[in-house]
Formats: structure tokens, sequence, C-alpha cells
């Protein structure tokens, strides 16, 4: 096995080893803000930055944030319209 082969090996491990973390922590944030939802703090943040987080590895997260922004947004326009 040459240097580059080592290289490639070693920056494959980097690479793996950061998609883990990622992965790990979009989750343990996203189930904190699980448990916010029904426990002081702020959940529905907390949910939002793990799927921000896990967004970035899986579509599911991806489309579940995006569904969360737009009742953001509705949710917004409602109250602005209502204070008008």
């Amino acid at each position: 096995m040459g240097v580059e082969d080592e290289f490639v090996v070693i920056t494959r491990a980097i690479h793996l080893t950061k998609r883990a973390v990622k992965i790990i922590v979009g989750f343990v944030i996203l189930l904190a803000g699980l448990v916010m939802l029904v426990t002081p703090g702020p959940g529905w943040v907390a949910i939002a930055i793990g799927l921000a987080i896990l967004s970035k590895e899986f579509h599911w997260a991806e489309l579940l944030l995006n569904r969360i922004k737009k009742q953001g947004i509705r949710l917004r326009d409602a109250v602005r319209g209502s204070a008008r």
C-alpha cells in the first residue's frame, strides 16, 4: 500500500467520521426538540435545527424541514394579518 492509498483511506475515514457525527448530533437535537414539546424549552426551534443538520444527509429530513418552514410562514402571515 503506497502513500497515496493511505491518504485515500485516511481521507475516506475522516469523511465517514464527520458524516456519522453530523447524523448523531442531528438526531440528538431532533429528539431533544421532541422532548421539549412536552417539557419547558424551545422544542420547535430544536426540531428545526436538528432537521437542518439531518437535511444535509437525508432527503426526508429536508422535506420535513421545508414543511415546517411553510407552516411557520403561514402562521406568521396569520398573526400579521390578524394584528392589522
